[in-house]
């Protein structure tokens, strides 16, 4: 390999580093408004629920580490990459990331965040922080938008929803219903009365919100790829306080709707996230499960995609995609 190598900006959320950094971390979330001495509690009771474990941050570095790993190994053109790191709310921050790229001398970049689908709420945040970082300067960025369709994103949903699928007994699998969830976000109605993601613009979603779309149909690719007869819907998690309405329907809604349905089982698929965090530790792992037992229904959720050198496959098969564009 020689030249300058390519660089990669691996994008995520960001996490509080530790207990102490809880309220420093969802203040930033909030725009510089602290949480409410109530809420800060909630959520340092939730870490502590955890095991006061904040992985996000050693994930994210080992998915960016397995992806240029995969890429160096696999280039045939002599081209080189290298892994940065870029985080929303917090350390190492996307505009550091871009500021560590133009010191290494870095021309050519690609950016990904670790999130499969888009919306001007998500994706588009982050592209706006590499750009405004850049300003009229090098790295040229091109950016991964969206992976929620990609064949091997949904290969590799299929293995994990078959896989939880198969740990339940074979009356539970027959009548099971499987969920496909990803982080809620506040939505604004149209004039027409359709709903969009808030601060998403009409032109950027085009004919219908993006962001709901693109995960209704990340579960039927899956579930056309597993020929599923169980059900198959999708709810939406861990929405936020504020005024506005959040996407929904809730997955605790879906979970009490389906276990008075009478289905015995369900399988949750968080395909809207690619890590273990508190979202699904707590969310899923304590709340919803609480909550399944309460209703009497065994709840399954597939394991997270994390660093597992199939998932970093997929990533690498993206950012291939986009530099041959």
């Amino acid at each position: 390999m020689s030249g300058v190598p390519i660089g990669i900006l691996v994008m995520a959320y960001g996490t509080a580093s530790g207990p102490k950094d809880i309220e420093r971390y969802y203040t930033d979330i909030r725009g510089g408004l602290p949480p409410t001495p109530e809420h800060l509690t909630e959520l340092r009771e939730r870490y502590a629920a955890i095991g006061n474990r904040f992985p996000l941050l050693d994930i994210t570095s080992q998915q960016a580490d397995g992806l240029v790993r995969v890429l160096n190994d696999s280039a045939t053109d002599g081209s080189s990459f290298r892994a940065y790191l870029g985080m929303k709310h917090s350390a190492p921050f996307v505009a550091e990331a871009v500021g560590r790229m133009r010191a290494d001398g870095i021309e050519r970049a690609v950016g990904i965040v670790m999130a499969p689908h888009w919306s001007g709420m998500s994706i588009q945040t982050y592209v706006d922080r590499v750009l405004e970082a850049v300003g009229d300067r090098l790295p040229s960025f091109r950016f991964v938008r969206s992976f929620h369709d990609h064949p091997l994103f949904i290969s590799f949903l299929a293995g994990r929803v078959a896989h939880a699928l198969g740990l339940l007994m074979p009356a539970e699998r027959e009548k099971a219903a499987v969920v496909f969830s990803a982080h809620s976000l506040p939505v604004r109605t149209e004039d027409d009365g359709s709903h969009r993601c808030k601060l998403c613009t009409a032109e950027a979603c085009a004919a219908r919100c993006t962001y709901r779309a693109e995960l209704e149909h990340t579960a039927q690719l899956v579930a056309a790829e597993l020929d599923l007869h169980q059900e198959v819907t999708t709810g939406w998690q861990s929405a936020g306080r504020t005024a506005d309405p959040w996407w929904g329907p809730p997955l605790e809604d879906v979970i009490r709707d389906l276990a008075s349905a009478g289905h015995p089982a369900v399988v949750v698929c968080s395909a809207g996230f690619v890590s273990d965090h508190l979202e699904i530790l707590y969310d899923l792992d304590i709340e919803a499960q609480a909550l399944a037992a309460e209703g009497g229904i065994h709840l399954v959720r597939t394991e997270m995609p994390n660093a597992d050198p199939a998932f970093v496959q997929v990533l690498a098969a993206v950012v291939r995609e986009q530099l041959e564009v």
